[in-house]
Formats: structure tokens, C-alpha cells, sequence
């Protein structure tokens, strides 16, 4: 099959999530073979997919199942040119209101299940480097690892640090053709961000769903939120060889709404 990533082989943590769908769905599209890796096969959208992924069950918070995984990968394929460490979760409190295991389960997930997976990914990666040709990790940070949203502060510190481990990666690693970069997308359509709309957080409280999803909307200077499309797009490019020279960046994606003063409310 022809493509930007024609006989690449991609890894997708989260690849089930409405991100990591569109993701997977992409990377096939472009020539990869691809494999879907996440809790299990229905994912956070409780559906099945037959996008033709290979599915593989991973909890990234576990050190077994990442080594697991990525030992899969090497008995069918020798080597592993895209790993997405695209799993998450969001906790809607403050800290006061966040117990210890909410604070750790969130860092468990966003950063160490990126941490375990690249840890173990990277072997692989080695093997697909070379003779001009790069591999690469993508992380996922956000938005809110630059500024914050209010009722987040677990998440936004675990996506600090994904963007600090993100450049850390990089200085370390591509000097073996090993790019790492961080997507920092903003409000994306899925499921996370319905929750957040109907959540007693900074989120919906209650409120008309589609107000809400209107305001938001209208605070974007391109006054739409993202669809996971819109993520998997930027997604691909950075995984190709297109993308050569690109490493150890912050690739906001939140359609303007990060670069504006916020509006006075009078």
C-alpha cells in the first residue's frame, strides 16, 4: 500500500479512545501497519472497531504489559518505527477535593505509562532508524500543561510533566534518529471532553449541554473546538519522514485559543 507510511509499523497507546481511533484509522490509511494498543477492545467509546488495527490489551501503567506489548512487536516485526502514547485521563477536582490514589492513578496513566512505554519501545526503534530515516514517539501534553484550567490541577501537572519528559526524551534520543515530540491539543471532540461538559467540575455543572458547547466554541479565535481528526493530521506528519528535523517540540494544537487574552467577562 502506498503512502507516507507505507511498511512503517506503529504502535497507539489509547488506540480505542476517540483520538486514537482517528490515529490508527490515519496510519492505516498512509501505508502502516498498526497496532491498537489499550485497555480493552471497545475502548472509551464502548464500541468495536474494524478500522484493520491489531489490537493488543495494554494498561500503560503496568511495566509487564508494556514490555509485553513491545516484545509482540518484536517477535512479528523485528521493529517499531511510531510509538503515539496517546492514553489519558482527567480528574475534574482541585487538590483539596483529589485523594492520593485520584493524584497518583493520574500520573500513573499520563506520565509513567509514557515513560514504560517509550522505556521499552526504544529498542525497536533503534532498528528502524537509519540509512536517512528517523523513528518516532509522539507524547501527548496539553494545553493545560501551559496554562490551566480551573478544577484540573491533577491533570495539568501530570501534562507538565509529560511536556518536561518530552524534551528530555529528545536531547537523549535523537541523536539516534529517535525524534520525540508532544501534541498539546486544546478542546478535541471525545469523549473526555463530554464528560468535562457534564461534570460537577469545571465543566458543564449541570448547565444546557448545548450552550456549553457553544460557549466554548465561541472563545476560540477559530471559533470551533478540534475533532480528533484534526489531532490525528498533525499526528501523521510527525510521524513521517517528513518530519526529519523535527524534535523535542511543543506542538499546540487548540485553534488560537492559547495565543489570545482571554475576554474580560463584564
Amino acid at each position: 500500500m502506498s503512502g507516507i507510511l507505507a511498511a512503517k509499523v506503529a504502535l497507539v497507546t489509547g488506540g480505542r479512545g476517540g483520538i486514537g481511533r482517528a490515529i490508527c484509522a490515519r496510519f492505516i490509511r498512509e501505508g502502516a501497519t498498526v497496532y491498537a494498543a489499550d485497555i480493552n477492545p471497545a475502548g472509551s467509546l464502548q464500541q468495536h472497531n474494524d478500522d484493520g488495527s491489531k489490537f493488543l490489551t495494554l494498561d500503560v501503567a503496568c511495566e509487564d504489559d508494556a514490555r509485553a506489548a513491545m516484545a509482540h512487536v518484536q517477535k512479528q516485526h523485528g521493529k517499531l518505527d511510531i510509538l503515539v502514547n496517546a492514553a489519558g485521563i482527567e480528574i475534574e477536582k482541585t487538590i483539596e477535593d483529589t485523594s492520593l490514589e485520584e493524584w497518583n492513578r493520574s500520573f500513573a496513566v499520563n506520565v509513567t505509562g509514557t515513560f514504560l512505554c517509550s522505556k521499552y519501545a526504544l529498542p525497536l526503534m533503534r532498528h528502524a532508524a537509519g540509512d536517512g530515516k528517523t523513528a518516532s514517539i509522539v507524547n501527548f501534553g496539553s494545553y493545560d500543561g501551559f496554562i490551566a484550567d480551573p478544577g484540573l490541577a491533577a491533570y495539568c501537572a501530570s501534562k507538565g510533566a509529560v511536556h518536561a519528559l518530552t524534551k528530555a526524551m529528545a536531547c537523549d534520543h535523537s541523536p539516534e534518529g529517535i525524534r520525540v515530540n508532544a501534541i498539546c491539543p486544546g478542546y478535541i471532540d471525545t469523549p473526555m471532553l463530554q464528560s468535562f461538559f457534564n461534570g460537577d467540575g469545571s465543566g458543564g455543572s449541570g448547565g444546557d449541554i448545548a450552550s456549553l458547547q457553544q460557549a466554548v466554541r465561541d472563545v476560540h479565535p477559530t471559533r470551533n473546538y478540534g475533532t480528533p481528526d484534526d489531532v490525528a493530521n498533525l499526528v501523521n506528519w510527525l510521524a513521517s519522514d517528513e518530519a526529519r528535523y523535527a524534535s523535542g517540540q511543543l506542538w499546540v494544537l487548540d485553534g488560537g485559543l492559547s495565543a489570545q487574552v482571554q475576554q474580560m467577562k463584564l
